[in-house]
């Protein structure tokens, strides 16, 4: 790492030079374990283990969070019948479509009930029957007052599904608000257009 790096490790983490972060009121790096029971995450590329199946990778990450067996069997019977996952469930994952390994890291990321979640870009790779069905889930996870953190370069998701937005570039946030408020602010008519506008020569709005 040069000079120009903005963030560090320690003990293996990234941690960084300035600020902090609290999940629900937790700091993240004073209280890490107790953090992450807060948080459920959908990393970009699923990040499932190949060789073991879809059950055996939410059981593995919901006894990392401490739940016990039979309380992770409940758990996991509930997620595979609200995901729809009973005909691929016992499959190894590196087989599995991209759409159903979706489905096993989301299941994966709810194992433990966590009130917030994080998707790194959820959609990716989905086709058009898959996209609607995670939209309804994401719907669903949000009717019941879960933060979901929804990363997505698709401008038609993010204002499908999002009520408060964050545009970034090069690092820095550039604008932040409601989708009518970014639309006003930039005088366009859809988010794609607010977006183009925002990353343009003026750097965000003034």
């Amino acid at each position: 790492a040069g000079k120009s790096t903005t963030l560090r490790m320690v003990y293996g983490v990234l941690a960084p030079d300035s600020g902090g972060v609290r999940i629900d009121g937790i700091d993240i790096r004073g209280e890490t374990s107790r953090a992450r029971a807060h948080l459920g995450v959908l990393p970009h590329t699923a990040g499932l283990y190949g060789n073991l199946s879809a059950r055996e990778n939410i059981d593995y990450f919901g006894l990392l969070q401490g739940i016990g067996r039979r309380q992770l069997r409940t758990r996991t019977a509930d997620l595979v019948e609200s995901l729809a996952m009973e005909s691929f469930i016992e499959r190894r994952a590196k087989v599995l479509s991209q759409g159903q390994r979706i489905k096993v890291a989301l299941a994966r990321a709810l194992v433990h009930d966590p009130a917030n979640l994080v998707l790194d870009e959820p959609t990716n790779g989905l086709d058009v029957m898959a996209i609607r069905s995670l939209r309804a889930m994401l719907k669903h996870l949000k009717s019941q007052g879960r933060c979901i953190l929804f990363s997505s370069h698709v401008m038609q998701e993010v204002a499908a599904l999002c009520d408060q937005v964050v545009i970034i570039g090069q690092g820095r946030v550039l604008a932040q608000g409601t989708l009518q408020s970014i639309r006003e602010r930039s005088e366009t008519k859809s988010l794609e257009e607010a977006f183009l506008q925002v990353l343009g020569p003026t750097g965000g709005f003034e």
